[in-house]
């Protein structure tokens, strides 16, 4: 890797504001027997809170949990049915959750374990949970530790592997760049070349086919993703907006490695910031649920950044859920905006024209003041190169 590259991928990683990190089984188990490698842990827990120092949102996704149940419940190394692997999940997460406190803990970070299925990312109304959850615990300095929920995941709902869920749980909280730590340093052009620095590419710019070819199907012992899902992983947190790092992590601070320069790694880059690459997505929704009306008011506060408050709407017209797309019409039913609704059509009616206030009042609960919060609304009337939302 040469100096510049280095010096982008260290700049890629303590630039971003929010840092999604994804620690492979083969990183975490020692040999075969199926105990933690809890010195490398707690490195890694030094090199994150570095990461919170730096003043970043700390995300972890870590597998683990199958591994570790393996030897908590006295089970072989031959391969495990569904039942088994759901029983093993079930005993290894207790002891992963509580490794990931000892190893963060002395740090000063607090960790919230959360568990994941498919359906959590893939579902409207899962998905908008889970990220308000994420969202929620980052507010209060938390760092989320997140693995797939393999005790109730079937086989033919579930990931199979954490770099395409580290991938979601990237797009899903808009993150700026995520880290895959494996067993392997990097992307190499021939996947029978691997450990040969000719092979290795240390920048990838865009995910075409000719780099998907060179995936290898090479999992570890203890691992389920090959090569082959790290691209799939690559190309959907560049889709989204992210950068993604792939490197060793067999060395102790293994973060720090990577802006010391020290060994290989890759660098998938991005055409788009998270925050461009979801108003893109947000503008371009082919399907609109319904139509919110807006006075002038609420107008001119759309045009300097703020939320769409229910005090400044008129009415509504459609069928929607929360998390549909609507187009935002003003005084002259000229459309101007459009966004992902907090509420419902059936809800809404409830709260238009009412302060904050009243809305807690009406819905008895504290939370989703917003009819469109400003992150998730993008001004589409004379819209240009640049969002003004």
């Amino acid at each position: 890797m040469n100096t510049e590259t280095q010096h982008k991928t260290a700049t890629t990683l303590t630039q971003a504001k929010r840092l999604i990190v994804k620690v492979g089984s083969s990183l975490l188990m020692q040999g075969k027997d199926g105990t933690l490698n809890t010195a490398w842990m707690a490195t890694l827990g030094e090199d994150l809170a570095a990461a919170r120092a730096r003043g970043q949102d700390v995300i972890l996704v870590s597998s683990g949990a199958i591994a570790l149940g393996r030897g908590c419940l006295g089970l072989s190394d031959a391969p495990l049915s569904l039942e088994q692997s759901q029983a093993a999940a079930a005993a290894g997460q207790i002891s992963l959750a509580h490794a990931w406190q000892e190893a963060l803990g002395p740090q000063g970070m607090t960790i919230a374990q959360i568990l994941l299925t498919l359906e959590d990312t893939e579902q409207r109304r899962r998905y908008l949970n889970a990220r308000s959850t994420l969202n929620a615990l980052l507010d209060f300095g938390a760092v989320p530790v997140i693995n797939e929920n393999d005790t109730v995941a079937t086989q033919e709902i579930r990931y199979g592997d954490n770099d395409r869920l580290a991938a979601r749980v990237t797009s899903m909280v808009s993150g700026d760049c995520l880290v895959l730590l494996s067993d392997i340093d990097g992307l190499y052009s021939d996947a029978d070349r691997i450990g040969d620095a000719e092979a290795h590419i240390a920048e990838i710019p865009d995910i075409t086919q000719d780099v998907l070819a060179m995936a290898g199907e090479n999992a570890g012992h203890f691992g389920s993703g090959g090569m082959k899902t790290k691209l799939e992983a690559a190309r959907i947190a560049t889709d989204a907006g992210a950068s993604m790092i792939l490197a060793s992590g067999r060395d102790t601070h293994p973060i720090r490695n990577i802006l010391d320069g020290n060994g290989k790694c890759t660098l998938f880059g991005t055409k788009a910031s998270p925050r461009t690459a979801r108003k893109d997505w947000i503008a371009a929704s082919l399907h609109l649920g319904g139509y919110v009306h807006i006075d002038e008011g609420a107008v001119k506060a759309l045009q300097d950044g703020k939320s769409l408050l229910p005090i400044g709407i008129k009415s509504v017209s459609g069928d929607f859920e929360r998390g549909d797309c609507v187009a935002i019409l003003g005084p002259d039913e000229v459309e101007i905006a459009r966004g992902l609704v907090e509420h419902s059509s059936n809800s809404a009616i409830n709260i238009i024209g009412k302060q904050t206030a009243e809305i807690v009042n009406e819905l008895s609960y504290d939370g989703r003041t917003e009819m469109v919060h400003r992150d998730n609304l993008v001004m589409t009337q004379n819209r240009g190169g640049e969002y003004d939302a």
